[in-house]
């Protein structure tokens, strides 16, 4: 699975995992929309969830990293088939334990996982000392996404664990 990100550049340097990721060759950034190839567009807005039925419809996995004060409707306008995340948990150091608040690498390795790349998923988490961490406290739903056949089964399970969560 190839990996590419539209990268708005508007994060801290320092912290913005998709920058390391390509300082490791693992991804490639793409500064605007029209340097994005087609893919599989990780869109938290998007209509329908990400799941294991989607892989038959690109070899092309491709985020999009900003702030999240920015993370708008509108940046999402890349060309591709977009997917919305299940519900999973942050653990980067900024968000750890908030659910949907992943990075840029949590978001590509969560995808990854679900397209039944779980290798590739550990090769990039790798890179960070918390990214282990992200599979670990999201080894239960990972697993249980990526059994499903499609979003609607995605979605199914999705809502098992915000109802546990809205019931604390």
């Amino acid at each position: 699975m190839q990996l590419h990100v539209r990268y708005e550049g508007d994060d801290d340097p320092e912290k913005c995992t998709a920058r390391k990721l390509a300082r490791f060759d693992l991804v490639e950034l793409h500064r605007s929309d029209r340097a994005t190839p087609y893919g599989i567009v990780l869109n938290p807005h998007a209509e329908r969830a990400l799941s294991p039925a989607d892989r038959e419809r690109s070899d092309r996995l491709v985020a999009l990293d900003c702030s999240w004060e920015s993370a708008g409707e509108a940046l999402f306008s890349m060309a591709g088939e977009h997917r919305a995340l299940p519900y999973l948990v942050a653990a980067n150091p900024v968000n750890f334990g908030r659910p949907f608040r992943l990075t840029t690498v949590e978001a590509l390795a969560a995808g990854s996982v679900i397209l039944g790349e779980r290798e590739h998923a550990e090769s990039i988490l790798s890179k960070f000392r918390w990214g282990h961490t992200f599979l670990e406290l999201n080894e239960e739903p990972l697993r249980r996404y990526a059994a499903c056949e499609d979003s609607s089964e995605i979605v199914a399970v999705q809502g098992e664990y915000l109802d546990r969560g809205s019931e604390s």
